[in-house]
């Protein structure tokens, strides 16, 4: 029987504290994809000096965990992670040495200490606004008006796994035109229910197109504002650090 190997040197120290970290991604950055980000961020955190907490393992990496990342083209006011930390720190001096650190373009903007439970778990809606160049808002509502009083609207859309049909319209929680400085822009905002598999702005533009006709000029600018739980009451999106800022007596 082979004897198992054992890695050598000591244990790796044990994290003492869970960050939760809101950042944006603005401007150029938004074509940056999730693997982009990741290494962006392992860069940023050793030139910050933050005590990471590492896996144990022939293999160690750092104790960082991802949520629910924008698609690689758009941009987002909240983008959330977590990381272990293994000495206590002081919050704001992490938000300010690690934004500092980050390229310009990805902007940390919020840090605080994990309450018990899984952040993920509180993500359960995003709240996206497109800007659509070359589309009135009469246009726009028109479109809106006549895909909203549909069931369904399915889309394919091709995974690892092959393509696969599903249905936007139930994941489309609201969605409004707001006015816009230009008149040769309309705005549309939209709160999207997080679904398996997820609606995604390109597939709400896929399902406005094969519903309502409607065919913009150029593809629409597109961010995310919030991302959270989602508010019933005003078919919004609520903070998801709110929990954890309470706990903390912020």
């Amino acid at each position: 029987m082979a004897r198992q190997r054992v890695p050598e040197g000591p244990p790796p120290a044990l994290a003492v504290q869970k960050l939760r970290i809101r950042y944006a991604k603005r401007g150029r950055l938004r074509f940056s994809s999730t693997r982009d980000f990741q290494r962006a961020l392992e860069r940023a955190l050793r030139r910050a000096g933050v005590p990471m907490a590492f896996s144990a393992g022939f293999h160690p990496h750092p104790k960082i965990s991802y949520a629910n990342a924008a698609p690689t083209g758009t941009a987002s006011e909240a983008e959330y992670f977590e990381i272990s930390v293994t000495e206590r720190v002081d919050l704001d001096s992490v938000r300010r040495a690690l934004d500092e650190a980050l390229p310009e373009g990805l902007d940390v903007l919020e840090v605080v200490e994990a309450a018990p439970g899984a952040l993920a778990d509180r993500l359960q809606g995003s709240d996206w606004v497109m800007d659509f160049p070359g589309v009135t808002r009469e246009q726009l509502q028109q479109a809106t008006d006549q895909l909203l009083a549909l069931e369904r609207v399915e889309v394919t859309r091709t995974f690892k796994t092959g393509p696969k049909t599903f249905d936007v319209r139930t994941a489309v929680v609201s969605m409004t035109t707001e006015p816009s400085d230009r008149p040769d822009c309309a705005i549309l905002r939209v709160v999207v229910r997080h679904t398996t598999p997820a609606v995604r702005p390109d597939d709400v533009l896929t399902a406005l197109r094969a519903a309502t006709e409607l065919t913009p000029p150029t593809p629409p600018l597109v961010t995310r504002l919030a991302q959270g739980p989602l508010r019933p009451a005003t078919a919004g999106v609520a903070d998801p650090l709110a929990a954890d800022k309470n706990d903390d007596g912020a």
